[in-house]
């Protein structure tokens, strides 16, 4: 959940707030302000998980607060940011690294 979004029903700000809301409420005093809603789910829209080191990571959110952006999304420029840097590096003198990587997505 986004820090800056509220649950419309439990105001949770975070994910462990909304869990410890519905740990001692019910969703049957709630269903005057539930909707149904369409959606769909796309499997290849389906992100990993990752373990991070809890220092490393205490250390990453402190740099995204300075930063003023989520910790998710400071990890994502950074790892974007690495593997851009080598992917363009030469693998030899004949190709880069990129190259060698997109051949064996292909094949």
């Amino acid at each position: 959940m986004s820090e800056d979004r509220v649950s419309s029903i439990s105001h949770s700000r975070t994910l462990e707030e909304m869990a410890d809301f519905w740990d001692t409420h019910s969703l049957a005093d709630y269903d005057d302000q539930t909707y149904e809603v369409e959606m769909t789910f796309d499997p290849s829209a389906r992100r990993r998980i990752v373990t991070i080191e809890p220092e490393l990571l205490a250390d990453i959110s402190q740099v995204a607060q300075v930063r003023k952006v989520s910790t998710q999304t400071l990890i994502n420029v950074w790892l974007r940011q690495q593997v851009d840097r080598f992917l363009l590096q030469p693998a030899g003198a004949e190709e880069p690294i990129a190259a060698q990587v997109r051949r064996q997505r292909a094949g």
